[in-house]
């Protein structure tokens, strides 16, 4: 029997079929089935795996290509990964995908057989010899429009790029394939159209469909594939250049667009802000104008201006994961959230840090939040939430006050949990003194900071005196949240700097989870990786 989506959470679009041994998932193109790497954005895979327990023995049975999208299939259970694993060493896996491309395709059924040699990045197609392995496919034309040609395929066998490069072999390269000579175009048009398999426990035949829609945004479907719009209103629609856009960032803040660059907004900008107004059907767009020189501009300099529809009120909300967060246009640089934080902050919410990982192991009541670094209480919004009781620690009086608004946003009392104004080390020394201990502990500074006490703080250099003076605060078997946007600092120094001082101190890890960028804030070669997380649990 299938199961409904979890936890009441709108992921019908993506979750095809689900029971108790099976996950069939419609993936988007733009992210791929697994982390390319340690340190990359997260694969569908992970992001699965680590969002529940009930995903966590997910086992990779099926892969598709990054720019692949379409009807994937995951085990969850021992007997159903070596069922799954039969079938398609067996072949006995039916599998259809249909393609655009701009070239002439003969009439009729066109199969093609070969074996697939890698060479770097591509793979080449050799004739039938021994020892290679065989790769078989079948294609046919299925209809055109507009000089382009739709046209099915089905691979026999389930070679790394095969229906790529035997589709280009056969002088009908996939459209916005460029590794394999098909013309530039705003994704690879491949879709997994069905999938039919064998149910591992019942045997009985199951068929798995996903129409192909290749006139919808590659970049808005992939933020919709991930994003309960029903629970949340703010996320990245526009990160650079992984969205194709080098420089430009415009995120969806409630009703309204915050675009962000270095440069004034060009004619090209402009329209597809209006665009994008249009989809969601949202008020307005502003934009902001990055500067390196932060400090040497006023609030009005800093602050986002009005460039198409109407004005957004002083003060306005918008949602996330269920979450009410107060957010404004006219206080400078920052608007009062980074979205960037946001499945950190649901981990809260859901006590999960990724499979195995619990946050609070009794769960949040009663348990001791200290957020060093608040803003606007983001993190401790979500901790009191979840039961927890937090103390807010922050360099700012103004977004403390900002954080008191956006407990009581959420109908509940901030005269129940402390906020604290002053230097984060100073005061975590005052709290080390009078022995305070806390079951979790956020650290998520910026990138540079200036206090009276301590002087300036840059996070590529002193990340680890940081860890240092959280370390006496911090409960045994307690959970450090340590998170940077230092673009510059690799993530493998990072997590030296954050490790030493907890080796130094003679403490032991016993849980860890790093964490890269959300599905909207997508890696690229293009557009690195820049934010930064490591949940630790310390003996």
């Amino acid at each position: 029997m299938a199961l409904e989506a979890s936890s009441g959470k709108k992921l019908s679009g993506l979750i095809l079929f689900e029971d108790e041994h099976l996950l069939v998932v419609n993936k988007p193109a733009g992210m791929n089935t697994h982390a390319p790497s340690p340190y990359a954005g997260e694969g569908i895979y992970e992001w699965f795996k680590h969002r529940e327990p009930r995903w966590a023995t997910l086992a990779i049975v099926h892969r598709l290509d990054k720019e692949t999208s379409g009807v994937l299939v995951f085990g969850k259970t021992t007997v159903a990964n070596k069922s799954l694993t039969e079938q398609f060493t067996e072949h006995s896996i039916q599998k259809k995908y249909v393609l655009l491309t701009n070239r002439v395709v003969k009439p009729g059924m066109i199969k093609v057989t070969s074996c697939l040699v890698r060479a770097g990045e591509k793979y080449l197609s050799r004739p039938e010899h021994a020892g290679g392995e065989r790769a078989e496919t079948h294609f046919q034309a299925i209809g055109s429009e507009a000089g382009r040609v739709l046209v099915e395929a089905q691979p026999v066998t389930g070679r790394t790029h095969q229906i790529r490069v035997h589709a280009a072999e056969q002088g009908f390269p996939i459209l916005g394939d460029t590794l394999y000579g098909g013309m530039p175009a705003a994704r690879v048009f491949l879709h997994a159209m069905e999938l039919k398999l064998k149910h591992p426990v019942t045997n009985k035949e199951m068929t798995f469909n996903a129409p192909a829609d290749f006139e919808a945004n590659a970049r808005l479907k992939l933020r919709e594939a991930f994003i309960d719009t029903n629970e949340t209103s703010a996320w990245r629609l526009i990160h650079g250049a992984s969205d194709r856009w080098p420089g430009w960032y415009v995120e969806r803040l409630g009703e309204f667009l915050l675009s962000q660059s270095e440069q004034s907004l060009n004619e090209n900008q402009h329209a597809e802000l209006g665009r994008l107004l249009d989809v969601y059907g949202l008020r307005g767009a502003y934009h902001k104008t990055l500067t390196r020189q932060v400090r040497r501009t006023n609030v009005q300099q800093a602050s986002p201006q009005l460039v198409l529809g109407e004005a957004a009120p002083e003060v306005f909300n918008i949602r996330e994961n269920g979450v009410e967060f107060e957010l404004s246009f006219g206080e400078g640089y920052s608007v009062g959230l980074f979205l960037d934080q946001r499945d950190n902050r649901r981990r809260f919410l859901s006590n999960h840090v990724a499979a195995g990982f619990p946050l609070f192991v009794r769960g949040a009541k009663d348990m001791e939040v200290l957020n060093a670094f608040a803003y606007t209480c983001g993190f401790s919004v979500c901790a009191a939430k979840a039961g927890a009781r937090t103390t807010s620690l922050d360099l700012s009086k103004k977004y403390l006050e900002w954080g008191k608004r956006n407990f009581a946003l959420n109908q509940m009392d901030p005269a129940q949990h402390d906020f604290i104004y002053g230097d984060a080390f100073d005061w975590m020394r005052r709290l080390a003194k009078k022995g305070r201990e806390f079951d979790v502990i956020v650290m998520d500074p910026p990138t540079f900071s200036q206090s009276k006490e301590r002087g300036a703080f840059q996070a590529e250099k002193d990340y680890g005196e940081l860890v240092s003076a959280a370390l006496p605060l911090l409960k045994p078997n307690g959970v450090l949240l340590a998170s940077t946007n230092a673009a510059r600092l690799e993530p493998e120094k990072f997590l030296e700097m954050v490790k030493e001082p907890i080796e130094a101190a003679g403490r032991k890890v016993v849980k860890e989870h790093y964490v890269p960028q959300p599905p909207d804030f997508p890696i690229s070669r293009d557009e690195l990786a820049y934010l930064k997380t490591v949940w630790l649990r310390l003996e």
